[in-house]
């Protein structure tokens, strides 16, 4: 762990908790959106798990400010501090570490600018706790606007054969809808901290790799913000780390074709495009992950 995580608000006081679920909040956040995204995990109806929100980096007062009330009305939430920003996988990291003492089972992803739904957790951790060998779930989303109306929806493949054959060609897991047994981590496996984005591709494949087994709920358990830049921000940097995340699956799960490579160099390309290309090849790309779910 690293020493410039440092734990500023902690008022919990059991010795174990069932789940713990971790939030990283930066200077970019939008504190609407922050409220409306730590509620949602407190207000939850399975109530077993231990909310860890750090703060990478500095933010402003308000936003600050508003954490602190949440936490004092609720002492599942524990505030950590990155000294500087880290980024998202050093972060998830930091409290992965932090929290191992209280021998939690589940390891819960949040995103500030993203709505659980309210029994997203109950949904999970009951379909966890009954199939073992799943090593991380993940489920559907409902795409919101800015304004948090419905412009879309994500449901991925479902089985663990369709979720790690797809991977050369895409990740095939949302993200911030995951949970993940604590003993991944135990075993060893972390996000690289390297990395700024693409963490979560990199660690899918790597665990896949490993043999670990993989599913998707087809249910909707969170609302995901897609705002009006989300065709443009990806950026040359992630542009690349997609494509060596799709080199590196098809090595690591001796999945090396020439529709693969040529799929990765296409998409790259795309990446790369105006804007209003990439949103035509989003949803076309969306239309054929439906297809490729129904057969």
């Amino acid at each position: 762990m690293a020493s410039a995580f440092t734990v500023l608000h902690d008022h919990f006081h059991q010795d174990t908790i069932q789940t713990v679920v971790g939030m990283s909040v930066y200077d970019g956040d939008r504190f609407d959106w922050i409220k409306q995204a730590a509620e949602s995990i407190l207000q939850q109806t399975y109530t077993d798990f231990l909310f860890v929100i750090v703060i990478d980096g500095e933010i402003p007062v308000r936003t600050m400010n508003l954490i602190k009330d949440l936490a004092f009305e609720d002492r599942r939430l524990v505030i950590a501090q990155n000294e500087e920003n880290m980024g998202l996988a050093a972060s998830m990291n930091n409290i992965i570490a932090w929290a191992e003492k209280f021998d939690p089972m589940f390891f819960v992803r949040m995103d500030a600018d993203d709505v659980s739904m309210p029994n997203r957790l109950e949904r999970q951790i009951n379909y966890l706790t009954k199939h073992k060998n799943i090593a991380v779930l993940g489920s559907a989303l409902t795409e919101v606007n800015e304004e948090g109306q419905k412009v879309g929806a994500r449901v991925m493949p479902a089985g663990h054969r369709q979720i790690t054959h797809l991977l050369p060609r895409r990740c095939t897991l949302n993200h911030p809808t995951v949970v993940i047994r604590y003993n991944v981590f135990r075993d060893g496996f972390t996000y690289d901290p390297t990395l700024k984005n693409t963490q979560d591709y990199f660690l899918w494949i790597t665990l896949a790799s490993q043999g670990y087994i993989f599913r998707n709920l087809k249910d909707r358990l969170l609302h995901f913000r897609r705002v009006n830049n989300f065709y443009k921000r990806r950026g040359l940097g992630k542009s690349i780390n997609e494509y060596k995340a799709r080199l590196y699956a098809m090595r690591s799960l001796n999945r090396i074709t020439l529709w693969n490579f040529t799929y990765a160099t296409a998409v790259l390309g795309l990446r790369l495009m105006p804007s209003q290309v990439v949103k035509l090849a989003y949803k076309v790309d969306r239309h054929l992950l439906e297809r490729f779910i129904k057969h």
